[in-house]
């Protein structure tokens, strides 16, 4: 077991709030006098969704789900479950996936194209906390992000270990 001894800090909460409030920006300047729903990856995206919605202009649906790809300890299944995927009808609406990392792509994938194939949305785009390109094994990108990342295990600020540190205000490393 880590405890939050074991962490250095990669990006302080000063760190993170600033990014948070610059992606906000571009997504006003793209959404400006449209309606959005956001659709959370819980767990690990609760922290970041709300945080970025305060910063958001235009009228906002907020909607949560919940995927699995990672088994006990480090490392990613690279197979997606789906826990909780209920969703309102998107049709004609303008989506945005917020997820708290993108590493190997195969989440991403699995709800893009989950969402692809039940709704005619009237646009979808991704957006990550962290994009740790490093680990792609999906030709996927976020379409915002705020932090490249190296390949780290990451914790904090909803990035856990064994359901643990998500309530970090900072992203620390193992």
């Amino acid at each position: 077991m880590i405890t939050e001894n074991d962490l250095k800090i990669l990006f302080t909460k000063e760190e993170i709030q600033n990014a948070i409030k610059n992606l906000g920006e571009k997504i006003n300047l793209e959404y400006k006098n449209e309606e959005l729903y956001l659709i959370c990856v819980l767990k690990g995206s609760v922290m970041f969704m709300v945080d970025l919605s305060k910063h958001l202009k235009m009228p906002l649906c907020m909607e949560f789900i919940r995927l699995s790809s990672y088994g006990s300890g480090f490392t990613s299944t690279g197979k997606v479950n789906a826990v909780d995927i209920s969703l309102p009808d998107l049709n004609d609406k303008n989506v945005l996936i917020i997820e708290d990392i993108i590493d190997t792509g195969h989440t991403a994938k699995f709800l893009i194209d989950f969402l692809k194939h039940n709704f005619k949305t009237k646009s979808l785009k991704f957006c990550s906390l962290l994009d740790k390109k490093i680990k792609r094994e999906v030709d996927i990108d976020p379409d915002y992000h705020a932090f490249e990342v190296d390949d780290k295990f990451l914790v904090g600020y909803g990035l856990d270990y064994e359901g643990f540190y998500r309530n970090l205000p900072y992203i620390g490393y193992v």
